[in-house]
This record gives structure tokens, C-alpha cells and sequence, in this order.
């Protein structure tokens, strides 16, 4: 992605979809931590995949009202990459479990940096060190079969 990119878009749905062009050239499988202007108001989101691995920036009912954007008329949008999210040391314990199995290997791999932190914040989360090891053997379990997001935790939002 280059350093600052403008643009023409839609807005549909609570979301910015990326022109084709610009779309193409990202990653299909990563969240891209972005700024940018919208109309003229500063805000700071993420680039995401939808389910047609089309790139779209998902914007907040503040930002829409303050913005005056709305879905009759394209929006003009300006975004720069900012940095990467940082990645969550692994575990001992899950590298070992992850070395035994290498679908779900493969997939902890393919997976942004913010889903590896939501399974390890969601193992770690448990009480008990038992928890924490019938977590790990779900967590193989689910990455296995495709999953690539843990289902009903909330991560850390407060941070």
C-alpha cells in the first residue's frame, strides 16, 4: 500500500467499500490499521476482508454524523497505512501444541496478528490451570477444523 491513498468510495451499510483497483493490491487475509480524512474529519480504523474478500473500512455512527456522509453520494476518503499490530508473544505450552498438529499450525499462521492475540488472551483467560489446558486442546480443535476466530470472547476491548 502506498503511503497515502484518495479516493472515491461507496458508503453501504455502516461500511466504506475499497474501489477494486485498491483493493486488489492488499492482503486478502489481514487487518490493515489505517488514519485517514473523511470529509475533511480525521479518524483512525481498521481495513478489513469481507465475505467476498472485498476491502472495506467499517465506519462508526459518530463518524457518520459528524462527517454528514450518507449512501446517496460517494464519499471522498484519504488513508495511510499506520503501523502493524503488534504481535502477542506465544506461549510455551501452545507453540508445543501447535508443532503437534500442522492444519492448525498452518491456519494460527495465516491468521492477523489481532486474532492470534484474541486465542491467546481467550486461553490465558481461564482460572485454573486446567482451563487453560482444556482451552489449548479446543483452541487445536477448532483452528483444525478452519476456525480462525474464537467465538464469543470479547478480547480486550477496554485496553
Amino acid at each position: 500500500m502506498k503511503s497515502t491513498i484518495r479516493f472515491s468510495a461507496k458508503f453501504l451499510d455502516n461500511r466504506i467499500l475499497l474501489p477494486k483497483n485498491i483493493s486488489a493490491v492488499l492482503p486478502s487475509q489481514s487487518t490493515i490499521n489505517i488514519e485517514g480524512i473523511i470529509n475533511s474529519y480525521a479518524f483512525r480504523a481498521h481495513i478489513e476482508t469481507n465475505s467476498k474478500r472485498d476491502h472495506c473500512i467499517k465506519i462508526t455512527t459518530t463518524i457518520q454524523k459528524t462527517t454528514g456522509i450518507d449512501e446517496e453520494k460517494p464519499v471522498l476518503v484519504e488513508i495511510t497505512r499506520i503501523a502493524d499490530e503488534s504481535e502477542t508473544r506465544v506461549p510455551a505450552d501452545l507453540r508445543k501444541a501447535l508443532a503437534t498438529v500442522p492444519r492448525a499450525q498452518a491456519l494460527w499462521n495465516d491468521i492477523t496478528p489481532l486474532a492470534r492475540r484474541d486465542w491467546i488472551f481467550w486461553m490465558i483467560s481461564g482460572k485454573k490451570e486446567e482451563t487453560r489446558t482444556i482451552r489449548i486442546k479446543k483452541m487445536i480443535d477448532m483452528l483444525s477444523s478452519g476456525k480462525r476466530r474464537v467465538c464469543c470472547f470479547a478480547g480486550i476491548q477496554w485496553l
